[in-house]
């Protein structure tokens, strides 16, 4: 990496702050970033991102080619399969050289007129960040609501569109989650608000079109949970959900009588984790009753739901967790993961069938993707892998054939998936656990020890990273990186033991796992320290903090995307949005043994006077999941403290929130120039 004489890195003010708990005092120099409102702040932010500019201007070109390269391979004149909904048939498609989505309709057939929903392109103008989700149609097709993000920060208004008139009607509904449901009346719409200050999604309203007044119909006073209101599959049930990490309650209603009270599915009990579906007469419900860690399924019937009218459908198992249910009308649809792999299990509701379908590779994710209908033999699901791009599949159950409706093109004429070979490998973790790693790269690929690696990894929430095709990762692939997806403890890959051992006050396995499989690609020769890089987002970039406090030596590079990383201060401040309900995830330091665990491992607390990798940090001002301020003072507080002449870049678009640009080709740039950051410490420029 070139490092210019003339360009010095911003130095950030120091104005100490005591921050005193359990008779310990934590002393933050940067402590006064946390004010977006202060106009050094802003300039300190503005001085990052110049040097940056600076630092990483001799790769401008490079960035240039890569995001041509990169947007070549997408097809821009793509559109969805479509999809079957209440007589309608739903598409959403992209135009050449447009960021944002069409969303449009067909009546009965595919050879009728097109109807638009929404031009998000022409929506969009204007703003330097949008976001439309949460659409939500009538029963009788005649009006939409929708929500609009134009801010980053997720705080949504929702609107109501005249699907007749083609009119946005006055109807403004802000600072919601953006999705809504509508009762059978075709005028009462339930959403969720969102707490002015944290953010958290804990009331549900009902609104009456036109009236302009919303009804107060749940408030969820527990701090630690969020709430949400949608309709059952069947479309007999609006349902209120409260969630925490660990437990779940219930709330329902039918959907023909929107104006009705809501009935208490079974009281929460805390470490009760479950989720319904409704069909014929039963509630269906997939949960860890029981000390089923895994999962079962059991049903109710809808008059009677209390916890002693449960009944086992399908047992649990040690060694399979059951993930997910696609109920119809013969048949029930069973997403499980065995050792790692997704399974898609059928079942006739009459037991006269009960199969798998058959996947054969170890680097694949399959999934249930939008099946709406319940009167239909049709599943419809996804399928890629490291070397096959995306695939849509409509599968017949009672014939048990296929139709491929989609297969992402990857343009550009130079993909073709023979030459590109992908393994499953597991490493030794530090107490003797086997950690899994998806691995892909070229054909022909030497293990010498000599090849770039690129190694990826979340280990948080449970959220499972499977392998994925990607046709952007073809940029690093190509140049001779090879892939590396770590299956870290704090996922689920290998069942919901592997997310239990990877929180709380076994969160630091998450780490030694990385690290663990870090030093296995090196022993092995896929890699080396000098070419080996680590990459991780959120509450990965969380993992990349701590990784390089821990190991250092072993990366030559990191790139840490909107990085979760002063994990204690967070914790301890509830008037951050998702504080509260991340007690049961990382633990509340509030209590004196959470807060000296968190102590231990938060990566800011731990910055120290030594060596660090060369580091690209990415933060966004308006993030509402991770505060910008958190990687700006990490970086300003490495800045203070590292002794070595490595790279340290801090990038932060001061428009968009915790997802980056909101468009699908300036998201692209920032991926370019994350790729030239790497490529140019390689010495890569072409």
């Amino acid at each position: 990496m070139a490092k210019p004489k003339d360009i010095l890195p911003p130095v950030a003010n120091k104005i100490p702050k005591e921050l005193s708990i359990h008779n310990d005092i934590r002393v933050d120099n940067y402590f006064w970033m946390n004010d977006r409102e202060n106009p050094k702040v802003i300039d300190y932010l503005n001085a990052e991102n110049n040097y940056c500019d600076a630092k990483m201007s001799h790769t401008k070109a490079f960035q240039k080619s890569l995001f041509e390269e990169m947007k070549a391979r997408i097809k821009e004149d793509d559109a969805s399969v479509p999809y079957k909904y209440n007589g309608y048939w739903y598409i959403t498609r992209f135009e050449k050289g447009k960021d944002y989505p069409v969303y449009t309709r067909k009546k009965d057939s595919l050879d009728n007129p097109e109807e638009l929903l929404f031009d998000c392109n022409k929506m969009a103008e204007g703003h330097s960040y949008f976001k439309l989700v949460g659409i939500s149609i009538s029963p009788d097709n005649t009006k939409v609501s929708f929500g609009l993000d134009l801010s980053g920060r997720r705080q949504y208004t929702i609107q109501i569109k005249n699907l007749l008139t083609g009119v946005v009607e006055n109807d403004n509904i802000e600072n919601t989650t953006g999705s809504s449901t509508w009762g059978n009346d075709n005028t009462t719409l339930f959403f969720t608000k969102k707490d002015e200050k944290t953010l958290r999604a804990f009331q549900i309203y009902r609104y009456q079109l036109g009236s302009n007044k919303s009804e107060l119909v749940f408030e969820e006073a527990d701090d630690t949970f969020g709430v949400a209101v949608y309709k059952s599959k069947s479309r007999k049930y609006i349902i209120i959900a409260c969630y925490s990490t660990l437990t779940n309650e219930y709330h329902i209603l039918k959907s023909d009588e929107p104006l009705g009270k809501f009935k208490l599915f079974q009281q929460r009990v805390r470490g009760l984790e479950y989720s319904i579906s409704h069909y014929d007469d039963h509630f269906y419900i997939l949960c860890n009753k029981d000390k089923a860690f895994n999962f079962k399924l059991m049903k109710t019937p809808e008059n009677d739901t209390a916890l002693p009218q449960w009944s086992e459908v399908i047992p649990h198992r040690d060694d399979v967790l059951l993930e997910n249910i696609d109920i119809f009308k013969d048949y029930l649809v069973l997403s499980e993961r065995s050792n790692g792999l997704h399974q898609l299990r059928i079942k006739r509701w009459d037991n006269s069938e009960d199969y798998y379908l058959p996947f054969k590779s170890e680097t694949y994710t399959a999934y249930t993707t939008t099946n709406v209908e319940f009167d239909t033999e049709i599943l419809r699901y996804g399928y890629n892998s490291l070397t096959t791009s995306s695939s849509v599949i409509d599968f017949n159950m009672k014939t048990q054939t296929e139709t491929v409706l989609k297969e992402q093109e990857v343009l550009g004429g130079t993909f073709k998936k023979e030459n590109y070979e992908s393994q499953r490998i597991w490493a030794t973790a530090d107490d003797g656990t086997k950690v899994p790693i998806s691995l892909v790269y070229r054909k022909g690929v030497e293990l010498n020890g000599s090849n770039p690696l690129l190694q990826y990894a979340y280990g948080s929430y449970g959220s499972t990273v499977d392998p994925y095709f990607s046709s952007l990762r073809l940029s690093l692939l190509d140049r001779g990186f090879i892939y590396a997806i770590c299956h870290v403890r704090g996922g689920e890959y290998l069942g919901r033991h592997w997310y239990d051992n990877g929180k709380l006050l076994h969160k630091k396995n998450t780490f030694t796992d990385f690290i663990a499989c870090s030093k296995f690609l090196i022993s092995e020769n896929f890699t080396s320290n000098k070419h080996l890089y680590a990459m991780g987002g959120s509450a990965g970039g969380l993992l990349m903090g701590a990784i390089i406090n821990k190991a250092p030596e072993l990366y030559n590079g990191v790139i840490a995307a909107v990085p979760f990383v002063d994990v204690i201060t967070t914790m301890l401040d509830d008037s951050i949005p998702l504080t509260t309900g991340e007690y049961d995830e990382w633990g509340n330091p509030n209590d004196r043994l959470y807060y000296e665990y968190i102590k231990s491992y938060s990566p800011y607390d731990n910055v120290e006077a030594k060596e660090y990798p060369h580091l690209f940090v990415t933060s966004g001002l308006h993030d509402s999941q991770v505060q910008y301020w958190e990687p700006t003072k990490w970086v300003a507080k490495l800045r203070e403290l590292k002794t070595d002449d490595n790279i340290l870049l801090l990038r932060t678009n001061m428009d968009a929130g915790h997802g980056g640009a909101s468009g699908r080709f300036e998201a692209l740039k920032e991926d370019a120039e994350e790729y030239a950051f790497l490529l140019d410490l390689e010495g890569i420029n072409t």
